[in-house]
């Protein structure tokens, strides 16, 4: 799975932020009536001809492991090297990869594709929920009233959308892009109780 960019400029003056300015690369999304998805925050992940990978990143002189499979050219700018690593059952490290990829199995969804891992154990739950699961990218699709900055900006503060972001992505191809609640400098609230 390549990075993908931001929906909106990055402030030059404050990397962390976005300016009220489209990506100029990412005009498709007001263009070709890109679907709108809620990016979750976890560990991404996929399914290939039904085996299971999670991502590996080889960068800064990383080298990646044997048969990893590369998602993109190194970037010449961060150096961000992304790569699929299969898992394996053997592994202390991938456990929550293959408790999300056995309750997929046993609800008879596994198809090829990326996903996300998301769970107790994985980047201090900001998803909430008991146990671990894999999330198809793009299941979760949103209705947007509107794609201009001040309307998103005030989409994500909203309490009811506790949500790490939205994921554009292209109609008839494989193009997306993405906005953060941190792009605008927003933080998720802290939720108590687990969602089982």
């Amino acid at each position: 799975m390549k990075k993908i960019s931001t929906l909106f400029k990055k402030d030059i003056n404050n990397l962390g932020r976005v300016i009220n300015e489209i990506n100029p690369e990412n005009n498709w999304v007001f263009n070709e009536k890109a679907i709108a998805t809620q990016k979750f925050d976890g560990s991404a992940c996929a399914v290939i001809n039904g085996r299971l990978y999670k991502r590996y990143d080889a960068k800064k002189g990383k080298t990646a492991p044997e048969g990893a499979i590369p998602c993109q050219e190194a970037d010449p700018i961060t150096g961000h090297h992304p790569h699929w690593v299969e898992c394996s059952i053997e592994k202390k490290d991938d456990q929550y990869f293959w408790e999300g990829f056995n309750a997929l199995a046993e609800s008879g969804s596994v198809e090829d594709g990326t996903y996300e891992l998301i769970g107790e154990k994985v980047q201090e739950n900001p998803e909430n929920i008991k146990g671990h699961l894999l999330v198809k990218h793009g299941h979760n699709i949103l209705r947007l009233e509107s794609l201009d900055f001040d309307f998103i900006k005030s989409f994500l503060s909203n309490p009811e959308n506790n949500m790490e972001g939205i994921v554009f992505h292209h109609p008839a191809d494989n193009r997306m892009c993405k906005i953060r609640k941190s792009d605008f400098g927003l933080r998720r609230k802290a939720v108590k109780e687990l969602i089982v």
